[in-house]
């Protein structure tokens, strides 16, 4: 059996979710399927840098122009210009049709290309229950056609889960962090309102590019707070610099107006940080009981919810136990299990 990946987005080191979504499901099959024949597909773009990469042994290299040659075609990023001969496509998010998240250039763009992947696709993929009604509400997909597979989580396992809450704790400092690219739609600029409620000795950490589109409002905020010297704007971290700052963290809040999926959570959990999340789109799904929900539009309860957290230990220990019990029901390994389901559904028998 020949199964086409799209694998444009798996490139590079700083990755979207997309991204880490691609390169996982790109392992994840392989290794699961090793008598299985892949071929990894780049829009001619990326072709060249793909070069560098290594690939599995069952796996092979393709250029993506058209219809891929195989018996079943995985988009892994809700685009699909040409149909296969059996095609899946994964939606992660449709809030740049809903919300005035980008330019009205792209959105009309983004919009086009997300009904023509719906209406080649033989079976769609929703990363979770919210995309998954954005696909039925704004495509007019059937739900018979869609499927919901979480993401996993980013690690495998809870950080530091043999270490006792309290000797964790004494390492924590006074910090709020925040995890994600600078724009209108993590809605940073409320969060800075909300923090500038917290008491002296607070501090704020944004981890994450500024180049989202109205990012220059969002950090207008910072510049104008009455906080701004407790208020560190980081810019994109690797991976081990922001480890350590989850290390320090005692607070995580993502506070977004939208998202698919939100694996910020997840990975917040798994470093026994205390969440504060929306309760809008996907963010409820992921979060579960172990986070305290706000409506993001709603500076009062964002500010409270910090509050709250940032005087209640006890709070802040049974919301770290929460998180680190939810973590391990997302896995990667699930997700692949689950997609390849999907596969055998659409070619009418086992592969």
């Amino acid at each position: 059996m020949r199964i086409a990946l799209d694998a444009t987005y798996s490139l590079g080191k700083n990755l979207s979710g997309v991204g880490v979504y691609s390169r996982e499901m790109m392992s994840g099959l392989t290794r699961a399927h090793p008598q299985q024949s892949f071929r990894f597909y780049y829009r001619p773009h990326r072709l060249f840098k793909s070069l560098s990469e290594k690939l599995p042994p069952n796996a092979s290299r393709r250029l993506l122009t058209g219809a891929p040659r195989a018996d079943l075609f995985h988009a892994l990023n809700q685009r699909v210009d040409r149909r296969a001969r059996r095609t899946v496509c994964t939606f992660h998010d449709l809030f740049v049709m809903t919300g005035e998240y980008s330019s009205p250039e792209f959105r009309a763009r983004f919009t086009e290309q997300a009904r023509q992947a719906a209406a080649n696709s033989d079976a769609i993929i929703a990363v979770s229950q919210s995309t998954a009604s954005q696909v039925e509400q704004l495509l007019g997909v059937e739900p018979s056609r869609i499927h919901v597979v979480p993401h996993g989580s980013p690690h495998g396992s809870p950080q530091d889960a043999s270490v006792s809450t309290a000797a964790g704790a004494a390492r924590r400092e006074n910090l709020v962090l925040f995890v994600g690219v600078i724009q209108r739609r993590k809605n940073v600029g409320r969060l800075v309102k909300a923090f500038e409620r917290l008491p002296a000795g607070w501090r704020l950490a944004l981890a994450g590019a500024s180049q989202g589109y109205g990012a220059a409002e969002e950090l207008r905020a910072v510049e104008e707070s009455p906080r701004r010297a407790d208020i560190d704007v980081l810019g994109h971290l690797t991976g081990e610099q922001l480890a350590a700052l989850y290390a320090r963290a005692r607070i995580f809040a993502f506070p977004s107006l939208d998202e698919g999926f939100g694996m910020p959570i997840l990975e917040a959990m798994s470093h026994g940080v205390p969440v504060v999340t929306s309760q809008s789109s996907a963010m409820p799904e992921v979060a579960g009981d172990a986070a305290l929900l706000v409506d993001p539009l709603n500076i009062d309860q964002l500010a409270h919810a910090l509050t709250r957290l940032a005087g209640d230990q006890e709070l802040r220990d049974d919301l770290i136990a929460r998180g680190r019990a939810r973590v391990p029901r997302f896995t990667w390994d699930s997700a692949v299990a689950q997609t390849w389901a999907v596969y055998e559904k659409v070619m009418g028998a086992s592969l």
